[in-house]
């Protein structure tokens, strides 16, 4: 249980991350208080470093019977870019597409891998 939590938690961080890039630019032209939001280069690195931490604890737990290494270059990937954006100044040009591309990578890996759980369980329940 605890390891499809994380995975629901890594699918939730990293959509926020997708709403605070996408949605909140939007918003920000109806109300001052979304483009404070938006701009604010705090949110952004706190949501990246929640969701890496999310993903990194999530990806690190051995699961028996599956083969994660591909989910875990996936999600390794995911967060390279998130990490990237929120914090290589050299960057901030690219921080909207690293960004999205990040916790784009990062949503279908924890989403493969909560599947691939499942179905490890239905699978050890239907043996018993």
């Amino acid at each position: 249980m605890k390891t499809l939590l994380l995975d629901r938690s890594g699918i939730l961080f990293s959509v926020a991350c997708i709403i605070h890039c996408l949605a909140l630019p939007l918003l920000a032209t109806a109300t001052p208080l979304f483009g404070a939001l938006a701009e604010n280069e705090d949110i952004h690195r706190v949501l990246a470093l929640v969701t890496a931490l999310v993903a990194i604890l999530a990806f690190a737990r051995p699961i028996p019977n599956m083969k994660l290494s591909g989910l875990r270059l996936i999600a390794g990937l995911g967060v390279a870019l998130l990490i990237c954006g929120a914090f290589v100044e050299a960057l901030h040009d690219f921080e909207t597409p690293l960004t999205l591309i990040g916790a784009l990578l990062l949503v279908a890996a924890h989403f493969l891998r909560a599947r691939q759980l499942r179905q490890n369980m239905e699978g050890h329940l239907s043996k018993v």
